[in-house]
C-alpha cells in the first residue's frame, strides 16, 4: 500500500515539473522591440504620442487634449474618423494617468477604441474603469517679467516712483 501511494506521489512530482518545464519554455521573458511597435503601429488608423502636461503629439504637432478632440470631431463631419488609435510614449514623456482619462473622454465622445502600450502588452482603454476626464485647453505657466509690474497710466518704472507720482 506504500509502494502505491510512494510511486503515485513520485509520479505527480514529475508531471508537475514537466508542466512546469512547458511553461517556462513558451515565456521568452521579452518586451516589444521597436522594430515590433513599428509593425504593431501599422494595424491602427491613427496613432497620437503623448507629451509633457497632459497634451499630444498628432503628425509632429502638439496638441492639447481639446485641440485633439476638435481634430477627431473634425474628422467625424467629414465621414473619415477613424476605428482604432493607438496612444504610444514620446521621447519626452510617458504615458500618464492624464493622457489615459483624456483618450477615455474620446472614447465615449467619438465611439472609436484606443488602445494602448502598457509595458509591452497593448491593453484596450475603458471608460469607466478609467474614469473619464473632461477635455481641456493647455495653459503654460505665465512668467511676469520686470517691465509688467507697473500697471499705472503713468507709466513708471518702480513702486517708488509710482508712490511719488500719487499712482498707489
Amino acid at each position: 500500500m506504500t509502494r502505491f501511494s510512494t510511486l503515485l506521489s513520485r509520479a505527480t512530482a514529475a508531471l508537475m515539473l514537466g508542466s512546469l518545464l512547458v511553461l517556462a519554455g513558451c515565456h521568452r521573458g521579452s518586451t516589444k522591440s521597436p522594430a515590433d511597435m513599428a509593425k504593431v503601429e501599422k494595424k491602427f488608423d491613427v496613432t497620437v504620442e503623448a507629451y509633457k502636461s497632459g497634451q499630444f503629439m498628432l503628425d509632429g504637432a502638439v496638441l492639447s487634449s481639446i485641440d485633439l478632440g476638435s481634430h477627431f470631431a473634425y474628422e467625424k463631419d467629414i465621414g473619415k474618423l477613424p476605428k482604432t488609435v493607438l496612444l504610444v510614449r514620446s521621447d519626452d514623456s510617458k504615458i500618464r494617468k492624464q493622457h489615459l482619462q483624456y483618450m477615455a473622454r474620446m472614447v465615449l465622445d467619438y465611439g472609436f477604441a484606443v488602445y494602448y502600450d502598457d509595458g509591452g502588452t497593448l491593453k484596450k482603454i475603458n471608460p469607466v474603469e478609467t474614469k473619464a476626464r473632461a477635455l481641456q485647453e493647455y495653459h503654460a505657466p505665465v512668467k511676469q517679467d520686470d517691465g509688467q509690474k507697473c500697471k499705472s497710466a503713468a507709466g513708471c518704472d518702480s513702486v517708488e516712483q509710482a508712490g511719488q507720482r500719487g499712482g498707489y
